[in-house]
Order: C-alpha cells, then sequence, then structure tokens
C-alpha cells in the first residue's frame, strides 16, 4: 500500500477503542496491538519521532508494516479479549506476550447438582454448565466471586454433595459466609434461589441499583467516620465496575471478528488453479528438521477455510537417515493417505471398475466415510517436495487427487506436469489462504520438534546418574513417565522398578535432588 494510500485510511481511523493488525508486503499479519483510541495509537507508527526513539524490535517492525487493518469494540476490555484471540489465531511474529494457551478466567456453574457452586475456570466445555466471561481483571474477578458468595450464603467448598460430614470440618457457616444447605439451615429451593439471585447480577441484571445501595452505604460509612468500612465498600463497587462491565467473549469460528473472507478466498483460489469442484476440505504438510536427532512433519486441515484444530496431526519419521526433505515429505503421505484408505476399507482397482479417489468420494457423499480425503493438498515446498507427494499419490491410486507445492521464498505454486510456476499477486485472496495453511503447518511442526528437544533434554539428565543403563533408564520411564515424576518418587519407590535395588535407588535418590 502507498503512502498516500495509509494516510487516507489514518484519516477515516476513528478516536475509539478496538485492535489493529499490522500487516508486511506479503498481507501476513505481523503484529497485534489493542488501543483505547485507535487514531493516535496507530497514527504513531507512521510519526518519524516513533521510529528515532524506538529500539531496533520497534524499528523492524515499523519498516516492515505496508497496510493495516482495525476492529472496532465497544470497551477497553473487549479491546484486550479480541486482542488476545487474535494473538493465538495468527501468532504474529512481533508479539511476544499471549502467544501462549493461557486463558482468561470464566465463571462456571454446573446446574445438575442439588447444591450448585461458582468456580473459577480457563477452559469452556460442552458439558451443559452455565459459563460468565470471560473476565479480563482476573483480581477483580476473585474478590467479586468473594463477595457475591458472602452476599448471597452460597458455598464454596469442593465436595459435589456436601453432607453433615463435610460440615464437621467447615468454618464457612461460623463466621457467615455460607447459608450451610448442607445440614438444612436453608432448604435446597432456598439455596437455589439465591444461586438464580447471583446468577442474575452475573448477567447484568439489578447492577445499577446494586451499585447504588453499596455507594449509599458507603456514604453513609465515611458520614460516621467508619473509614475502615468505606473503604471495604469502594473496593467491592471497584470490582464490581470492572468485573460486570458488559463484554462479548470473541468465540473463535463465531462472533470473532475476522480481517478475511475464507469464502471468497476459496473460491479466488479454486479460480486460479483451475480445479473443477469447490475447495471444502485443505490438508497441508510441512516438515521440520531442525536436528537429524527428530526430524518431524505436521499435518495441518481447513475446513471451508478455516482451522479444524481436531483434524491437525503430527509424525515422527521413522524410515529417513538424516535430513531428507523429500524422502520424509514422501513418507509422510504415503503413511497419511494410506491410512484414509485402509480406514475407509477402500477397494483395490483391480478388484473395482471405481479408483479408490472415486469410491472415497462417492463414500463421503453416501455419509459412509469416516474420513474424508481433502480436495486440496499442498506440501510446503517447490518442484522436489511436489514430485515426492505426487509420486506417492499415485503409487496409492490416487491419481486425480489435486496437490499443489508453495515455494517460500517467492511464494511459487508449483503443480503436477506443469513446469512454470504460478506467481498470484500478493494482494489476492487466494495466495493469503495458501500463506495462512502453509504458516500453520510450519508452526505446527516447530511446535512438535520443540516438545521433543525439550523433551530429550530433561531425559538426557538420566543418562549422567550414577549405575543408570538404558535399560534401567527405560524401566524408570515407563514407570513413571517423565524425570519430573521420577525425581518426586521416594527411595521405596525406586526400589519397585525392577533391576533397580536398595543401594542403586538411594544413589539415585540423592543424585537427582542434588542436580534441584
Amino acid at each position: 500500500m502507498s503512502v498516500n494510500a495509509i494516510q487516507t485510511k489514518l484519516r477515516d481511523t476513528p478516536h475509539k477503542p478496538g485492535v489493529y493488525l499490522m500487516k508486511d508486503r506479503l498481507g501476513s499479519i505481523i503484529y497485534v496491538g489493542k488501543a483505547r483510541n485507535l487514531k493516535k495509537r496507530v497514527s504513531s507508527y507512521f510519526m518519524p519521532s516513533r521510529k528515532m526513539r524506538a529500539d531496533l524490535k520497534t524499528r523492524a517492525l515499523i519498516d516492515s508494516i505496508t497496510d493495516f487493518d482495525l476492529q472496532i469494540v465497544r470497551n477497553e476490555q473487549e479491546a484486550l479479549i479480541l486482542e488476545s484471540k487474535l494473538i493465538k489465531q495468527y501468532r504474529p511474529r512481533y508479539n511476544v506476550s499471549l502467544r501462549d494457551d493461557k486463558r482468561f478466567y470464566m465463571v462456571k456453574l454446573q446446574w445438575d447438582v442439588p447444591l450448585p457452586r461458582f468456580v473459577l475456570t480457563r477452559l469452556k466445555k460442552d458439558d451443559g454448565a452455565r459459563y460468565f466471561g470471560p473476565f479480563v481483571h482476573s483480581s477483580a474477578l476473585k474478590a467479586t466471586l468473594e463477595w457475591i458468595n458472602r452476599e448471597f450464603g452460597l458455598r464454596t467448598c469442593r465436595p459435589r454433595i456436601p453432607g453433615e460430614k463435610d460440615y464437621r470440618h467447615c468454618h464457612a457457616d461460623v463466621i457467615r459466609k455460607c447459608a450451610a444447605p448442607c445440614i438444612g439451615k436453608v432448604s435446597e429451593t432456598e439455596y437455589r434461589k439465591r444461586v438464580e439471585e447471583a446468577v442474575a447480577l452475573l448477567d447484568g441484571k439489578g447492577r445499577g441499583s446494586r451499585l447504588q445501595s453499596l455507594r449509599d452505604a458507603m456514604a453513609k460509612a465515611a458520614e460516621n467516620l467508619q473509614f475502615e468500612k468505606a473503604a471495604k465498600l469502594r473496593d467491592i463497587i471497584s470490582n464490581l465496575e470492572k468485573t460486570l462491565s458488559p463484554t462479548r467473549s470473541f468465540t473463535r469460528g463465531h462472533q470473532l471478528p475476522s480481517t478475511i473472507n475464507p469464502k471468497e478466498d476459496l473460491a479466488e483460489l479454486q479460480q486460479a488453479l483451475g480445479l473443477p469442484d469447490k475447495l471444502h476440505i485443505m490438508e497441508c504438510f510441512d516438515i521440520s528438521n531442525v536436528s537429524s536427532n527428530h526430524i518431524v512433519a505436521s499435518m495441518v486441515r481447513f475446513i471451508d477455510g478455516s482451522p479444524n484444530n481436531q483434524g491437525y496431526r503430527r509424525y515422527r519419521i521413522k524410515t529417513v537417515q538424516g535430513q531428507d526433505d523429500f524422502a520424509s515429505m514422501a513418507e509422510v503421505i504415503r503413511r497419511r493417505y494410506s491410512r484414509i484408505l485402509s480406514e475407509n476399507n477402500s477397494p483395490s482397482s483391480e478388484t473395482s471398475q471405481e479408483s479408490p479417489l472415486e469410491a472415497l468420494r462417492r463414500l463421503a457423499r453416501e455419509g459412509k466415510s469416516p474420513l474424508h480425503l481433502p480436495d486440496l493438498v499442498i506440501v510446503d515446498g517447490g518442484k522436489g517436495q511436489l514430485g515426492m507427494a505426487v509420486k506417492e499419490l499415485r503409487a496409492l491410486g490416487l491419481h486425480d487427487l489435486p496437490v499443489i507445492g508453495l515455494a517460500k521464498q517467492h511464494e511459487e505454486i508449483y503443480r503436477p506436469g506443469i513446469s512454470e510456476p504460478l506467481c498470484l499477486p500478493h494482494d489476492t485472496g487466494a495466495l493469503k489462504l495458501l500463506q495462512r495453511i502453509r504458516d500453520e503447518a510450519h508452526r505446527f511442526a516447530n511446535n512438535y520438534n520443540e516438545l521433543l528437544l525439550r523433551r530429550r533434554v530433561r531425559e538426557s539428565l538420566l543418562d549422567q546418574c550414577p549405575g543408570m543403563s538404558p535399560k534401567r533408564k527405560e524401566a524408570l520411564l515407563r514407570r513413571f513417565g517423565s524425570v519430573k515424576r521420577i525425581r518426586k518418587a521416594s527411595i521405596k519407590e525406586l526400589e519397585s522398578v525392577p533391576g533397580i535395588g536398595k543401594k542403586s535407588a538411594s544413589q539415585m535418590h540423592s543424585w537427582l535432588h542434588e542436580q534441584g
């Protein structure tokens, strides 16, 4: 995008809260940020003074920006939630924080128990429970939840159905924090009514009147010189305002605003490749061989242009010695599609007039296929990787399965039987879609390689342990599963492992604890 075009876009940027997504010349999202005032924040990136004062990382980011997109939200809390979602989705190069799997807190209420209680969780499951949130301010949420439990007399104990035995070890009733439904001080009907009132408050109903009554109580306490009580009420009001402010959750795949249009991108890609059928399922393969110790591959699956995380697969290369991307690609393609053929009980071409591809397509249309073939296979690489993929697919009888190679350096698309690569303009949705699926496969493969590397580093500690042999190491890992658990094991537990005596167990226990 030209300088004039960026300036025009900046003039149209509103003074509202939201999230901005910075892009490079290839259209890839390289940074996601939030702002209370989008116009001020985004404009600052294009001021010469900002670049002069910035550190090296920020200068590199500013130099790479050629375009930006905006997502306007209602308040700063929503901006923070959306920023976190988008960073996890796109994993931009220049974002460091919020890239992990940690999520904001939610409040969970399980209705299918006699005496429901509120619990904090970071993961929403399809378990029939009621979820509130996510909530940005964790400390405010915890304080608010504590106040709600005390205000409505709700239980905080862990037992699913608490009884008199649990009551003996609980002091919540004594200090008036719980209505004690476990021993019948209030009936189950009365208790559930209290829970419903608390739910209504978390939903925002009666929020204004509740806050006003607390403000009146704070003013009265201050009038009576009860400053400590007034200060506590002030904190309760502040926490309630932070927690109960209306915030959307931006669930991925549903309410999450997007800077892309998958349907348009898919149609554009189908047209660019000249494919007869619509693209519904795409699978992309990538090889990661940081070292010869761990050569791994990844396969990511996109459905209708969006990631299908449940369909992701990762592989450890078994038949290739050394770093050989071509042979590794051949192995993973062979393993993936021979598995699909076997799971679908596809008839061989020798016993059926249908080809394996036709048979699988027919089974998919009839709803009898447990695992559908993709409409397009993408391999990360050029002619070499593509050639190996085509060879393996033909050996499996999948001659007509569409497959392409995407070479990263110049984003060239290679097709079977065509020597010249297809070069799509960098601003087309079709190329951006291919880049997204290729980058996701690359990320997934690298993460697996890092996981194996960390595991190898941890396990290598055992090799240095006195009296350790390969058989003992294997037996220990089989019993305990990890070095961390081995370190926590007692001497008696170590002795119980076959091949390890009392003296060896004592030496291992002492040595492992000395290593910290």
